[in-house]
């Protein structure tokens, strides 16, 4: 009993010891970026790991001017969830068909969806530039048009294994107190899609927040620039602003984690949920 309890004893030192220096890991890119974003452009250069000598604002106040910081993050707000609650809505529906109807076609087509996500964005993005540059959607519509396209094959897969655990009869009890396919679907199905959209929702928020190359190709004006494009303001080809870069990086993940710490009791739900289902 006291070999064993000693050796418990070990295996629990040497987990606590492993996730101590794993965490110190995942953490240290954002020890650099925090730190850094403190000092002068002459500090950075002389120690990246070092504390700065003064803690200076004026880094921050200064990206903060030259990001349009409070245009920018409106732009990526309207972007996100415009383009989140596009995916939800029509996702979800296409899943809840696609599980209904089990044919050889519905088979077929959820098929396509799901091959689509093998195909990387770099081979269709420039044929996809020109073709909505010639329908004159190249802007922040034609943008969460185009997060639909992309995200429809993920969230379709997701919402099409969910919909299996929900009971067929009550689709057809519905049906039977003279409710409509929407209607069906918009009060009785919807509502207990909650836990997998909540999942949809985090996966695609952060993937639209974060996105820039599809952005970069879209919108151009500077009146309707993401946080991600302003922050490239400080790359230049012959200069790169790297304290200010780094104050910039930090603002833009700033609501990030505040979404996290307001979503994350959902997330742990959406994840329990998911995987008793």
């Amino acid at each position: 009993m006291i070999k064993e309890n000693s050796k418990l004893k070990v295996s629990k030192v040497t987990l606590a010891l492993i996730g101590i220096v794993l965490g110190l890991l995942f953490l240290s890119p954002f020890y650099i970026i925090i730190i850094n974003s403190f000092k002068t452009k002459k500090e950075l250069f002389t120690g990246v790991l070092s504390f700065p000598n003064t803690f200076n604002l004026n880094n921050y106040k200064e990206a903060f001017a030259r990001l349009h910081y409070v245009k920018a993050i409106t732009n990526s707000l309207i972007i996100t969830i415009g383009g989140v609650i596009v995916l939800a809505i029509f996702a979800s529906m296409a899943g809840w068909m696609l599980e209904r109807t089990k044919t050889k076609l519905s088979n077929a087509i959820l098929l396509l969806f799901i091959s689509s996500m093998l195909i990387p964005f770099q081979a269709i993005m420039l044929p996809l530039v020109r073709i909505m540059g010639k329908l004159r959607l190249l802007n922040m519509g034609g943008l969460i048009f185009m997060y639909l396209g992309f995200g429809a094959a993920l969230s379709i897969f997701l919402y099409h294994g969910f919909v299996k655990g929900i009971p067929k009869e009550l689709d057809e009890a519905s049906m039977l107190d003279g409710c409509s396919k929407f209607q069906t679907f918009w009060y009785i199905i919807f509502p207990l899609l909650k836990p997998i959209t909540v999942t949809v929702s985090i996966l695609n928020i952060v993937w639209i927040w974060n996105d820039f190359l599809l952005p970069s190709l879209v919108i151009n004006r500077p009146e309707t620039q993401t946080l991600p494009l302003r922050t490239f303001f400080f790359f230049g080809e012959y200069t790169k602003q790297w304290h200010l870069a780094l104050a910039g990086l930090t603002l833009t993940i700033i609501p990030v984690i505040i979404f996290y710490f307001i979503a994350q009791k959902h997330i742990i739900k959406s994840i329990a949920a998911g995987s008793i289902k």
